[in-house]
């Protein structure tokens, strides 16, 4: 099992201690680039995948650096409705 493979495992069980850098390592495996919207935009982020012009917007989280369970949801639900995991 590759790092993606872990990473995705992990993110699947909604873990209480998932961090913005793994759901970034997440994203950056499915083939996206982060791009901060902006100086203006806080702390609001946004994924982009060059290749099918897919993007996905979260809020980067403060002041810790966990991911909420609503978030990893979303974009768990996200990755899935768009064909990147299964």
């Amino acid at each position: 099992m590759n790092k993606k493979d872990k990473l995705l495992r992990k993110l699947c069980s909604y873990p209480k201690d998932f961090s913005f850098e793994e759901m970034t390592a997440v994203f950056s495996a499915c083939g996206f680039e982060i791009n901060n919207k902006g100086r203006t935009s806080g702390s609001r982020i946004e994924f982009v995948n060059s290749s099918n012009n897919d993007s996905y917007i979260m809020h980067k989280p403060h002041p810790n650096n966990i991911i909420k369970g609503y978030a990893m949801k979303q974009v768990v639900a996200f990755l899935k409705a768009k064909g990147y995991i299964e």
